[in-house]
């Protein structure tokens, strides 16, 4: 199965990329889903048909579903009462009723990846291309699963689990209850659905693609979206050029979009959508925007620990980061993890093993690549000494 996340600008008109895309795969005999994270109809007005918490229909081969965070929050906040009656009675808390529910913040990005993992899982098609939010929003959004499951193995440890056994001598030593078997077996199934999640978003079959539209706003917009993916090790795969305009237009409109056209050219693979004199509404208007189709290019990049110790005695971490300002960068060795920020965007990221035992002697940003040095640490590389 293939997957295209669609993300751009806010009023670049990514909706309709997407939908456009979904249709033209779906004409093509392909078994498509589009699916939208957007909490409003913005899909079933750009197709022409209202889209909600149900798989619907729309033409041949074309599923569109844009999935109801509330109600999924609602079911998850069910079982959680559920499952932890006991911790909740002892509390003397009250449990909240289905009608009195809220989403909490995050809620949304989350039905959205689970509906993301359930489409690939379900095998019912075989593309899926979902209308992911602005790019800030998307960015967030991707990052959820690895941070979450950071998270989970920080507060619950797998390894805690093999105290199973001491947990009721230690609950009565410290007069509280010990976190129960539910609470860890919890913690296991969300690490498990979390990982499905990361796994559909590093898959090779899985590509990003940017959608804006050539102007001022544009070319920081897409600057910005690529070196936020970049961090995420991430490329997009075409860059889908929006309401490109022709020669009839004004000639200082088609001069500004030619010349932001030409800059996007140097770095990557851009399609031009052309401007249809109006907002497109419906599967004709669709139809009559030449998106590009599914190609075979992968959107993941790596980052390679190139072995330069019988040269310089480092080995140097190469991190593609198009568009990073140098003053705009920032490291922090932490442990096993790299703490690193580039502009508004921030990761921590494990060390590859053969780092973990070497300190940090530098770095540089050089053409669009973050090179860091490190240098073994004697103590841990006694075969060097």
């Amino acid at each position: 199965m293939r997957t295209i996340l669609i993300t751009g600008a806010g009023g670049a008109g990514r909706t309709t990329v997407a939908a456009a895309t979904a249709l033209a795969a779906a004409r093509e005999g392909a078994r498509t889903l589009v699916l939208s994270a957007d909490r409003g109809d913005t899909l079933g007005a750009v197709l022409g048909t209202t889209t909600g918490p149900a798989p619907a229909s729309i033409a041949p081969n074309l599923t569109a579903w844009r999935p109801d965070a509330v109600a999924g929050f609602r079911d998850d906040l069910g079982a959680f009462q559920e499952r932890a009656a006991n911790v909740l009675d002892l509390l003397g808390a009250s449990r909240l009723d289905a009608e009195e529910v809220t989403p909490l913040p995050g809620a949304e990005e989350l039905t959205i990846l689970r509906a993301l993992r359930d489409a690939v899982l379900s095998e019912k098609f075989d593309l899926l291309v979902v209308d992911l939010p602005a790019t800030p929003q998307a960015l967030a959004l991707l990052s959820l699963p690895e941070e979450l499951r950071r998270y989970l193995r920080r507060l619950l440890p797998p390894e805690r689990q093999a105290a199973r056994a001491l947990r009721p001598v230690l609950g009565r030593l410290a007069g509280v209850p010990m976190p129960s078997e539910w609470l860890y077996e919890t913690a296991a199934r969300w690490d498990t659905e979390l990982a499905a999640v990361e796994a559909v978003l590093a898959d090779r079959d899985t590509v990003v693609r940017l959608v804006a539209e050539p102007g001022p706003a544009g070319v920081e917009g897409v600057r910005e979206a690529g070196l936020g993916l970049a961090l995420r090790g991430l490329e997009p795969d075409v860059l889908v050029a929006n309401r490109v305009v022709s020669e009839e237009w004004p000639a200082g409109l088609v001069a500004q979009q030619r010349k932001v056209l030409e800059e996007w050219g140097e770095s990557y693979d851009v399609r031009t959508v052309p401007h249809l004199g109006h907002d497109p509404r419906g599967t004709d208007d669709l139809a009559a925007l030449p998106v590009p189709g599914v190609n075979d290019t992968a959107s993941t990049v790596g980052w390679p620990v190139v072995d330069r110790i019988g040269e310089d005695g480092v080995l140097v971490w190469h991190i593609p980061l198009p568009g990073a300002i140098r003053d705009e960068l920032d490291l922090i060795r932490r442990g096993d993890e790299l703490v690193v920020t580039a502009g508004r965007f921030r990761r921590i990221v494990a060390l590859p093993s053969a780092l973990r035992r070497c300190t940090v002697a530098g770095a540089a940003l050089r053409e669009g690549e973050l090179r860091i040095r490190f240098a073994p640490d004697p103590d841990l590389w006694p075969e060097r000494q």
